[in-house]
């Protein structure tokens, strides 16, 4: 079982269709004619807002595991964790990361905290609760970035999330509040280059090579931060000269460091299949934790899978990997 969003179900055959028209759905395509490319019988399952959808599933096909692709339920992100509780309930294996570690991984303030008490460096933060006016210190150290507390794939970043003064912090938490609906949590802005590390494991664990987002035709005046325009927009990568590859320029030493506290955040996060780390380096090699991504992009040629290839794993061996994570993984249920 395929599980996808019902909206995200890829046609039977793209013959005709653009790279940007299947680009909202490229990763549901890709896992689903890869998996059958490796003689597994997969079949798509869509759903936005009925478990019983999935459970008629199961009784009919009887899925040995669910390939799950699903990141949100019923318009919720953080739902998802219920669905991949739902799964442990029915009692089917599945792959990517278990209910407590997504669960603890979309609540961004929540992260922090843990990564805090494992003396794990983060940038600093506050949340603004949103239905209550936002109270401001006079010690703020700007710049600021002002984002969504739970949110994922960038929603609601851009350039104006960066703030230099109470009354762009200010603003842009109402921002968040009002049109994205949530709790908007501020931190500290680090000045530095934005990695990112793959982990894949369930107790074992592998790091992929670190890879590293840059931009070639950067203006002065605006930073360099995965915008929601930065990830989804090609019109703007290429205005940007936007580009993901292989870290250069880090020293063996620092590759092993940055290895081992990847580890040490999936572990202290209850991670379990693979998840992608976002990190911010600075010019003294000083490593942030931004926030931990579980069940990431899968996309062929997307970061993931590009740096497993870097590393002698490609696309087909990397999904039949995380397969066997899925179904070596035990649950409470496992007994």
């Amino acid at each position: 079982m395929v599980l996808m969003d019902e909206e995200l179900v890829p046609p039977d055959s793209i013959e005709g269709v653009s790279d940007e028209e299947m680009l909202e759905w490229k990763t549901e395509y890709d896992v689903l004619v890869t998996l059958r490319d490796l003689s597994h019988h997969a079949e798509p399952l869509g759903v936005s807002d009925d478990l019983g959808a999935i459970r008629k599933f199961i009784e009919e096909f009887r899925p040995d595991i669910a390939f799950n692709l699903l990141e949100e339920f019923q318009g919720v992100a953080v739902y998802d964790q219920h669905v991949v509780s739902y799964l442990e309930l029915m009692k089917l294996p599945y792959t990517g990361c278990n209910p407590r570690g997504l669960m603890l991984a979309h609540d961004k303030a929540l992260s922090k905290q843990i990564l805090s008490y494992h003396r794990i460096l983060t940038p600093r933060f506050a949340v603004f609760e949103r239905g209550r006016s936002a109270t401001l210190r006079r010690n703020y150290t700007y710049p600021l970035l002002v984002k969504s507390v739970i949110e994922e794939a960038s929603l609601g970043i851009s350039q104006k999330s960066i703030v230099h003064s109470p009354e762009q912090l200010k603003a842009r938490i109402e921002y968040v509040h009002e049109e994205l609906k949530t709790d908007a949590l501020v931190e500290e802005f680090i000045e530095g280059r934005e990695l990112y590390v793959g982990v894949i494991g369930n107790r074992r664990l592998q790091t992929l090579p670190i890879w590293e987002m840059t931009f070639k035709n950067l203006p002065d005046d605006m930073a360099n931060i995965a915008t929601r325009r930065v990830k989804w927009d090609t019109a703007h990568q290429k205005e940007l000269g936007v580009e993901t590859n292989a870290a250069e320029d880090i020293s063996k030493p620092t590759q092993a460091a940055i290895s081992r506290l990847c580890k040490r955040v999936y572990r202290a996060l209850s991670l379990s299949g693979y998840a992608r780390l976002d990190l911010r380096m600075t010019a003294d090699e000083r490593v942030y934790v931004l926030e931990a991504n579980p069940n990431p992009n899968l996309s062929y040629g997307e970061d993931f899978a590009e740096s497993a290839e870097a590393m002698g794993v490609s696309y087909e061996p990397l999904l039949q990997r995380i397969l066997n994570l899925g179904l070596s993984y035990k649950p409470q249920w496992y007994g």
